[in-house]
């Protein structure tokens, strides 16, 4: 286990916070790379964070504080879903978590959650405000009991992943553990509704999880993410690879599109040669993993994982085009890295990424979702035209620096903490809104 950091003292006027993340893998996921950026930034304003997290353990940067809330990390690699040993045991929390596992569940958000609650109780004095990064566990809700001002991420409705998984299986029973292991959604739907104040990273977002989870819009706002415009930013000199595509993918999951994007590159390779690059690591015997052998694709696949922020901005940078298939996003960090880098982007309009990517044929390429037919068009049809992808990415680079910066993120969220504290409604919320205003 890493040892706790203690973090950077506030500055006159800043605020002490909780930063709380139940699993804060730097690599799979946009939690944790939400985690790490967001509290650099907010350091950066002059607020103090410290991050609670259990594993896998985040990446944080220097002035942020880090205290290690351990669980019984049971889906760690190499060997997911382990039976630990007795030793292991050392709470009510970890046979919890354990029981759920064996029962198919995922019970990490409600051991977390309870965990976390009880070592807070203990420092009370020591912060302003808590900031919950989407676990919306039990516990979670037992410190607005506690007397804690609270701020929640919620960065999408897990409704939509479920309905999405379960549209995706293939038999029966698949269809049955698909259920059991989204089982922790029921806890979340009816912690967010009881939430005073929710931040959420897009307009479509927002929308979807007022009508699929019944949150009150009244208690949510919209902050959206960004990049860091240093790191991920065009590489004087860069030529690109003729015909490489680059895709990133935090999971071996439907919602990704993975599929449709290898059924694409699959069509492009009758008329062309082409390279896929992914982001990620496919699940070995997946779904991803057995498209690539049905398609015969790989020997021009290539998967790379575990690298950091300079290294993804050079691959970037010498991928001629880079989509994101998704056929949902509540937000989409790949999107944005890619256009900061000024590689011309295609994308599906699955969820928010119409309002990152911004206007068809302007900022980017937009297609429907699971559509591999729409996609290989897309493609194609940049990599024929280099004063296309020249334009799309110049302005995709500018449409990010105006609107998508971990700074600008920092400052949307300082400002929902302000009003917390100050027991105002969130800045942007529909009841904020002066009558006849704009959402």
């Amino acid at each position: 286990m890493p040892p706790a950091i203690a973090p950077r003292p506030p500055e006159p006027g800043g605020l002490r916070i909780a930063f709380l993340i139940y699993r804060g893998n730097p690599r799979c996921g946009g939690q944790g790379v939400y985690t790490r950026h967001l509290s650099r930034e907010l350091t950066a304003l002059g607020h103090s964070v410290e991050v609670f997290s259990g594993q896998p353990w985040p990446e944080v940067d220097e002035g942020v504080g880090f205290t290690p809330i351990p669980g019984l990390d049971l889906y760690r690699d190499p060997d997911p879903f382990r039976v630990p040993h007795p030793r292991e045991f050392t709470s009510k929390e970890d046979a919890l978590e354990f029981a759920i596992m064996c029962t198919a569940g995922f019970g990490e958000p409600l051991a977390y959650s309870r965990r976390v609650r009880g070592l807070l109780a203990e420092r009370r004095g020591d912060f302003d405000i808590i900031h919950d990064n989407q676990c919306l566990g039990t516990g979670i809700l037992g410190m607005v009991e506690d007397g804690w001002p609270l701020l929640t991420t919620l960065h999408h409705p897990i409704t939509v992943d479920r309905q999405l998984a379960l549209d995706h299986t293939t038999n029966p029973w698949q269809r049955v553990t698909t259920k059991r292991w989204f089982g922790f959604l029921g806890m979340q739907v009816r912690v967010a509704r009881e939430l005073p104040a929710i931040v959420t990273v897009s307009e479509s977002s927002r929308r979807d999880i007022s009508s699929q989870m019944q949150v009150k819009p009244e208690r949510m706002t919209v902050v959206p993410v960004g990049v860091d415009p240093t790191v991920f930013r065009p590489i004087e000199g860069q030529v690109p690879v003729p015909g490489r595509i680059m895709v990133t993918s935090s999971s071996d999951v439907p919602m990704k599109g993975l599929v449709p994007m290898l059924e694409a590159v699959a069509k492009l390779r009758t008329e062309r040669e082409v390279e896929l690059v992914v982001i990620g690591r496919p699940r070995p015997g997946g779904r991803v993993d057995k498209a690539i052998e049905r398609l015969g694709l790989g020997e021009v696949v290539r998967c790379v994982s575990g690298i950091s922020d300079d290294e993804l901005a050079r691959l970037y940078g010498e991928s001629e085009v880079a989509v994101v298939p998704s056929l949902y996003e509540g937000f989409s960090l790949p999107a944005v890295e890619a256009m900061a880098c000024g590689v011309p982007l295609v994308a599906t309009t699955g969820g928010a990424l119409p309002e990152v990517v911004g206007t068809d044929g302007e900022t980017g390429l937009l297609v429907a979702p699971d559509d591999p037919g729409a996609l290989a068009l897309a493609i194609g049809r940049l990599l024929d035209d280099p004063e296309l992808r020249a334009r799309l990415g110049a302005a995709g680079r500018q449409r990010v620096l105006h609107r998508f910066t971990w700074k600008v993120t920092a400052k949307g969220t300082a400002e929902c903490y302000e009003a917390v504290l100050a027991g105002r409604p969130l800045p942007g919320a529909p009841s904020a809104i002066a009558p006849g205003g704009a959402d």
